[in-house]
């Protein structure tokens, strides 16, 4: 059973803030563990700790059976391999010093049902009695896997999709056929049971926005309703190649005070979006006020990785840990039509070194603290020298790796 979403805590007579136990639990609330506050506007806000583990994301490939538009494969030459179950048997070791078990998440920059034992790695994990979420582009999602999946107790299946007509489909996700991946969903939302919001494994959607495809988003949110989806996620696009800048649906929202902390600030309430508001609400989005919607900050999205706060760490296919997604693996991007090279950064191998080790290892801990300040240059907002055309160091004296460029951390790309 899932925890609440809401719970009280309360302050005891020595003045100390007591929370449930399963609270501490969940968050990571253990005795000597540091916590940072943030003042809102509606309250405070506690971070989790960033000793806590709470989520792994686990590349059991970094192969594919497609050739899409938006992906990193179009320039990464990187050398491609599969984990082997002897290095995700050391996973599975390491995440036994962890309690509760972290969520495991099996993505990262490969198609995971690719993987000749994806089955048996999200049996092991359901084992350790730890959440388990899968991406998959869908076309390998056949009847057998299907049925496999949910006998495993896999908990959440995340589906790429990106449009809802098959020309457009075809269009970004190349040798993949709409047709063939929705009769694999549906099937899949049947065999797992009819009701969306208690059957298991839940479905949710992840669609990448681009300018070919923005106005395919209401029908693709349809068409998930319809296969049983419960959880929609939109994420920009990440140009990988030049030709892909065209696509941005953001020139302007990395240098938007609206996104940004101010003393000069627009509080909105909920309103309708219709015909009549639609034009006036455009302009003051951009009147330049940092804008609050609802009680809810927009700049609050900047200068926050989404990895550190969620407590998250990445294992690769070969068994290097990494802190966060984007520097699982060297690559090339562009920000602001401007190519911008990522190196790539491990802290150590799962078959050196203990997970549970390698997570509080002075050095990690130290980057994540680090990250969490977010004292970086301001790469994505300015980027008019030459050190934002990399992540080894920034005008603030930062070195290898420099966060500021980082398009996660500014709220513009998300994961599951």
């Amino acid at each position: 059973m899932n925890p609440p979403s809401e719970y009280q805590a309360y302050v005891d007579d020595e003045g100390r803030l007591v929370f449930h136990p399963e609270v501490a639990a969940r968050y990571g609330l253990r005795p000597g563990a540091r916590i940072r506050l943030d003042d809102g506007a509606n309250g405070l806000r506690l971070r989790p700790p960033i000793t806590h583990l709470a989520k792994v994301y686990v590349e059991a490939t970094n192969r594919c059976n497609l050739e899409c538009l938006t992906c990193i494969r179009n320039v990464w030459g990187g050398p491609l391999g599969q984990m082997d179950m002897t290095t995700f048997a050391r996973v599975i070791d390491g995440l036994r010093g962890f309690s509760p078990p972290p969520t495991l998440f099996f993505g990262g920059f490969g198609e995971p049902l690719a993987h000749p034992n994806i089955v048996e790695m999200v049996t092991q994990a359901k084992a350790l009695g730890a959440p388990v979420e899968l991406i998959t582009n869908g076309t390998l999602l056949t009847r057998e896997m299907s049925r496999h999946l949910i006998i495993a107790g896999l908990d959440m299946l995340w589906v790429s999709l990106d449009s809802s007509t098959p020309e457009s489909y075809a269009d970004v996700r190349l040798g993949a056929v709409l047709p063939e991946v929705l009769a694999n969903l549906s099937y899949f939302r049947d065999a797992r049971g009819p009701d969306p919001y208690v059957a298991t494994p839940r479905i949710g959607i992840a669609f990448v926005a681009m300018r070919r495809n923005i106005t395919d988003l209401p029908s693709v949110l349809r068409l998930g309703e319809r296969l049983g989806a419960t959880r929609f996620l939109v994420m920009n696009v990440l140009p990988y190649t030049r030709e892909m800048c065209q696509e941005v649906l953001h020139p302007h929202v990395l240098t938007s005070l609206v996104y940004s902390p101010s003393r000069y600030r627009l509080e909105l309430p909920k309103i309708d979006v219709s015909q009549i508001t639609r034009r006036p609400l455009y302009e003051v989005m951009r009147s330049g006020l940092t804008t609050t919607l609802a009680g809810g900050n927009l700049a609050e999205a900047n200068d926050r990785c989404p990895f550190i706060e969620r407590g998250a760490t990445a294992i690769a296919w070969n068994g290097s840990v990494s802190p966060c997604l984007p520097l699982l693996h060297s690559h090339v991007s562009y920000l602001y039509e401007q190519e911008r090279a990522s190196r790539g950064y491990a802290v150590g191998t799962v078959t050196e070194r203990d997970l549970h080790e390698l997570w509080n290892a002075p050095e990690y801990v130290a980057f994540r603290e680090r990250v969490q300040a977010f004292d970086f240059s301001p790469c994505t907002a300015c980027g008019s020298c030459n050190l934002s055309e990399a992540n080894e160091e920034d005008c603030y004296g930062n070195r290898f790796p420099t966060c500021r460029g980082c398009l996660w951390a500014q709220g513009l790309i998300q994961c599951p």
